[in-house]
């Protein structure tokens, strides 16, 4: 079925007089078979490379804008999707790619929104007019997205959309007890010496186990952020390599050396986890379905991994280390209420030739 959409589709485009163009397949019906067909003319340098993700998302965003016919929501909407997230994500993103988690993201904080107006709406209620006991009989009872609801709310509130209203953010405060970590160390341990699994899904699941790495960064990365000093295979995660530990080093081997495309169109590229698409990774929602199928929980697991690891390192080095952000490394230092001061009172007793390099 899927040959046959696509040979439908290039039929459609050859009776065009126009050059195909992005700017031709923009004006198309945004599809998974149009999505394949731009993936694959960009693969095979037909059509230059191009992040698709921002336009399809703009898009949708103007589409729900016009579906809006009350002229105040269609404006507080505006100014909460256009103005506050795409704004922010395209300065976040600054010319990178969009990953599928910052897409879905935006989306599903629009939506929360929508839902929100729309319940007030039903009830005879406008934002201006809402009260505490709106939201938290909304909050409690219908709300899809409870967290992001709350977020619309402040921003409402911040923006005078709204007036004497709470909706406190909630945090996750750690592991809910030792058998969270016992659990990602048992999981860890049967990734690494049982190999029922997919070489690739055992390597993805490491990763986000045992270095706290986002499901979106296991997804993009490459041979490039493989390599070797010696005869010890390392890998960039930071800015920093971490040398890969026995058996993960061979797994990862094993890895680079099976890994292939999805179909005989396209190479693998040098995905580490190749896709579907043609020159394109795994997509995010399969990683994550391939790891659930493990029993790798993405968000609890590698909460619990970042957790853990703020307690043992100082927020400056994790933050070399697992490639993120200094700010979120020092919140899971707070979080967990690492010890900084006995860390430096530890390697101040090294002796000096085993003291890291600064």
């Amino acid at each position: 079925m899927a040959k046959l959409n696509v040979r439908a589709l290039l039929t459609a485009l050859g009776k065009d007089p126009r050059p195909v163009t992005h700017e031709l397949l923009d004006e198309l019906p945004e599809d998974k078979t149009l999505s394949y067909l731009r993936g694959l003319l960009m693969a095979t340098g037909a059509l230059s490379a191009r992040d698709q993700r921002p336009t399809n998302l703009e898009r949708w965003i103007n589409e729900k804008l016009a579906t809006r016919t009350d002229l105040e929501d269609r404006r507080v909407l505006h100014g909460y999707a256009i103005w506050h997230h795409l704004r922010r994500l395209r300065q976040r993103v600054r010319g990178q790619q969009l990953t599928v988690d910052q897409d879905q993201n935006v989306r599903i904080h629009v939506n929360a929104a929508v839902q929100f107006l729309d319940d007030l709406a039903g009830r005879g209620t406008r934002l201006v007019a809402c009260t505490q006991s709106d939201v938290d009989d909304f909050m409690a009872h219908r709300a899809t997205y409870p967290q992001r609801t709350a977020h619309f709310v402040r921003w409402a509130v911040t923006h005078r959309h709204a007036h004497n209203l709470t909706a406190p953010a909630t945090r996750w405060a750690g592991p809910s007890g030792p058998h969270d970590e016992d659990r990602r160390w048992d999981v860890a341990r049967r990734l690494l010496h049982e190999d029922a699994a997919p070489t690739a899904d055992r390597v993805a699941g490491l990763l986000l186990l045992l270095y706290a790495q986002h499901v979106n960064t296991i997804r993009h990365l490459t041979v490039d952020h493989v390599q070797r000093e010696g005869d010890t295979p390392k890998i960039l995660l930071g800015d920093r390599p971490i040398v890969l530990p026995a058996p993960l080093d061979a797994l990862v081997e094993e890895l680079i050396a099976s890994r292939r495309g999805h179909t005989l169109v396209h190479a693998p590229g040098t995905w580490l986890f190749p896709g579907r698409l043609p020159g394109q990774p795994l997509s995010s929602d399969q990683l994550v379905i391939r790891l659930r199928a493990l029993d790798v929980n993405p968000r609890q697991d590698r909460a619990t991994a970042l957790f853990t690891l703020a307690a043992q390192v100082p927020a400056a080095i994790l933050a070399r280390m697992l490639g993120i952000h200094r700010s979120v490394a020092v919140q899971w230092q707070q979080a967990s209420g690492g010890d900084w001061a006995a860390y430096a009172a530890d390697v101040a007793a090294r002796p000096v030739r085993n003291r890291p390099a600064t």
